[in-house]
């Protein structure tokens, strides 16, 4: 009994010793495995491609130590359509080879006994130190990367641990004639795969059930005749884990998983025919010799090596395979919506880089539909069609939708695993979501109105009409604007966002002004000065929350963490590029509401206008509304008149 605990317990150990070792490893190497598996693996050359990520498989599953888990990556990647399923076939391949990097560093348990060196490169001499090292560290290191280390060694130490507990508890075996009798109905193939495939199913990891066959070969009961066919049934069973993640996924992400458990099944059904056609016909000598660690770990390399070199060439046809076995269903005017939001798939919350890329992918559909919404809102203040509401509608769904996935997402995603800047990012978007969604509400407000104005037949005049077009030109510049600026993180664009929401603020108060002035002559009506002034307001909360979100792309690109992105001054107003900019949007939007030549103050005047609008857009209350329009008024009768 107390051998059985043992057993379970070297078991428990080897395997929390590779899972820390993966993950430790995998954070110290951050968001780049993610992204070079995503980026690397094609090329313009033929065959290119697939070299590259057969070896990035390889590499990557080398490191974390699981080709499930890199699977289960890429089957990620599928679903969310960063990958496509040829791409991943390769890596597949290669994560196949990686995966038995364990059993190459467990054959050291063979070195000879004989000097002071190969004493201490055995994992029960070595063990001990790697738990030290590792433990000292973690206790007095600070930085993260320190600790992430002594997470790898720590791992490696406990996993060689296990290993010598399992080695101790079989020891005793191997003078039980019992034991030995157990172990000959492995030369049966049959029995041998079933088993290796079962041991694998049940703990999950071939690594692990490799360690354990190398761990009982120390009682020198295991021959080759025993050995080979439970490696064969140990490729078969890892694939289980990969089926268990597949659930749940879309087909081409399905296909990936079949692809792993192909590539598998071919391997065994290969090796299983021809050894053994070998073995019953001609005879194999050797397979009653007696196996070592090393032995164990080289069969196990031979079998995924020989198979992904024999299917290396052949991805898109193993790609065809799978579509023919997993086929899809004829689906008409599927939701390409719906499918967008099926790419924040939480199976990319184990690479948060690349969960992280398909955020910043959806913020950008986002903001297409919401463009969409705009142009068709203000297109139906002058040519009302109703049947544009259902897109309209589909759009604001879209959108509402995207700001409820995005915030419950994006929370989830690991920031210990990030870059500093792509922690910035998430911050800043978790903070211009709801502006995004709020210029969308205000699209459809606009489109509300314009509806209104059909059914009760308002009609504003020329002049309104000219003015109101003008300002929603305005606006439509400063959205495509800050939508760009955010997509290609430019600061040149935020910067130009500033002046321009400005030139809005001014566009309106003269708006409303010239329609007081032909609301006393009888030009304009009570009813369109209502639905002008509703125009005009949405028109301007539009800007400001266009003005927020380029707050917060500058004061992360400034990497400037002391301003307040809401209040806080980001933006040198007394510079010539700021003046210039405003005297440009103010010639190209303000003048021709003015009617007639006018050009900006003074910089000093100007900076305080500014302030005060600042005051007006930030916090809500518009107490210098009244001067403005008087410096307004002043400044258009006089005419142009140049303050150096």
């Amino acid at each position: 009994m107390i051998s059985v605990i043992e057993l379970f317990g070297g078991v428990g150990l080897f395997l929390f010793g590779m899972s820390l070792m993966g993950s430790s490893l995998k954070k110290l190497a951050g968001g780049g495995l993610e992204k070079i598996l995503q980026n690397l693996t094609t090329s313009k050359k033929r065959g290119v491609g697939e070299i590259k990520g057969w070896g990035l498989g390889l590499i990557v599953t080398g490191i974390i130590q699981s080709s499930a888990a890199t699977t289960i990556m890429l089957i990620g990647f599928v679903n969310a359509g960063i990958m496509t399923l040829a791409q991943t076939i390769p890596v597949v391949y290669g994560s196949n080879i990686g995966s038995t990097f364990t059993a190459q560093i467990l054959r050291l348990g063979d070195l000879g006994s004989g000097s002071l060196i190969l004493q201490l490169l055995k994992p029960s001499s070595f063990a001990p130190m790697l738990l030290v090292i590792g433990t000292t560290m973690h206790m007095f290191s600070k930085k993260p990367k320190l600790k992430d280390l002594a997470g790898i060694f720590v791992g490696l130490g406990t996993l060689f641990y296990g290993m010598t507990m399992m080695e101790e508890v079989f020891k005793p075996l191997q003078q039980s004639d019992t034991f030995k009798n157990f172990f000959l109905s492995f030369n049966n193939p049959f029995i041998g795969i079933l088993t290796g495939l079962v041991l694998t199913a049940v703990i999950q990891s071939s690594s692990a059930s490799v360690g354990i066959l190398q761990a009982l070969s120390a009682t020198g009961s295991i021959t080759y005749g025993m050995a080979v066919p439970i490696i064969i049934g140990q490729n078969i069973g890892k694939c289980m884990t990969i089926v268990l993640g597949s659930v749940g996924a879309n087909k081409k992400a399905k296909r990936v998983a079949l692809s792993y458990l192909l590539f598998n099944i071919i391997g065994a059904l290969f090796f299983t025919i021809v050894i053994y056609s070998i073995y019953y016909t001609v005879g194999i000598p050797f397979f009653s010799k007696v196996v070592n660690r090393g032995d164990i770990a080289n069969i196990h390399l031979g079998f995924n090596l020989i198979i992904s070199l024999i299917l290396l060439p052949f991805p898109s046809k193993m790609a065809k395979l799978t579509e023919k076995i997993i086929k899809d269903k004829p689906v008409e005017n599927e939701d390409m919506m719906a499918k967008e939001l099926a790419k924040l798939d939480d199976m990319l919350l184990k690479t948060p880089g690349i969960a992280l890329t398909q955020c910043k992918n959806l913020m950008q559909k986002m903001g297409e539909k919401i463009q969409e919404n705009y142009k068709i809102a203000i297109g139906l203040l002058t040519n009302f069609d109703s049947n544009a509401f259902d897109t309209l509608n589909k759009n604001e769904d879209f959108i509402d939708k995207c700001e409820t996935a995005l915030s419950t997402y994006i929370v989830k995603i690991d920031r210990d695993r990030l870059t500093i800047d792509n922690r910035n990012v998430i911050f800043a978007m978790l903070n211009t979501i709801g502006d995004y969604e709020r210029i969308g509400d205000y699209c459809i407000n606009i489109a509300y109105i314009a509806e209104e104005c059909n059914n009760d037949k308002v009609v504003f005049s020329e002049v309104g009409l000219k003015e109101i077009t003008g300002i929603a030109e305005a606006t439509c510049h400063i959205i495509e604007l800050v939508f760009n600026a955010v997509e290609s993180e430019n600061m040149s664009k935020a910067y130009m966002v500033q002046p321009l929401a400005r030139a809005i603020d001014d566009m309106k108060e003269l708006i409303e002004s010239h329609h007081v002035d032909r609301l006393q002559t009888g030009d304009c009506g009570v009813k369109g000065g209502v639905a002008l002034y509703d125009l005009t307001s949405f028109f301007q909360r539009i800007a400001l929350h266009s003005k927020v979100i380029s707050k917060h792309l500058i004061k992360r690109l400034s990497r400037d963490n002391d301003i307040d992105a809401q209040h806080g001054q980001l933006v040198d107003k007394s510079s010539e590029e700021y003046i210039a900019l405003e005297q440009f949007f103010f010639t190209k939007y303000i003048e021709p509401i003015v009617g007639k030549k006018a050009e900006k103050k003074d910089t000093k005047s100007g900076s305080k206008t500014d302030k005060n609008s600042e005051k007006k857009h930030d916090k809500g209350h518009d107490k210098n509304t009244d001067k403005k329009k008087e410096d307004m008024s002043d400044k258009h009768s006089k005419g142009s008149k140049k303050t150096k």
